[in-house]
């Protein structure tokens, strides 16, 4: 049984880290990896916050500076990806990871 918020807390990171990551692994649709590896990085940006919350001493905003760092590098990871993505389809008018086996052009 779940009593404290911190134990609510991770488990509804993990399950939102599993299902991040079975979509990012099941799909073949580029897009929809990108997505599932942000619901990878939003599960651990909230065990961030939680352990900075219910953690034995929360210093000042300690939980947070974490989460905005890593909310740029999720920015700079999903500008690379669609990037990525917008050059692949030019390229071969297709999305789909199994047909963008030929990066080099």
């Amino acid at each position: 049984m779940i009593h404290h918020p911190l134990e609510l807390c991770l488990v509804f990171s993990s399950l939102l880290f599993c299902i991040g990551l079975a979509g990012a692994l099941s799909r073949s649709n580029s897009i929809l990896v990108l997505l599932g590896i942000e619901l990878m990085l939003n599960a651990a940006n909230l065990n961030f916050v939680a352990f900075w919350r219910y953690g034995p001493s929360p210093a000042p905003a300690t939980g947070i500076v974490f989460v905005a760092f890593s909310v740029a590098v999720a920015a700079a990871e999903a500008a690379v990806g669609l990037a990525l993505v917008i050059s692949i389809y030019r390229r071969q008018r297709s999305i789909r990871l199994q047909e963008a086996v030929r990066l080099k052009g």
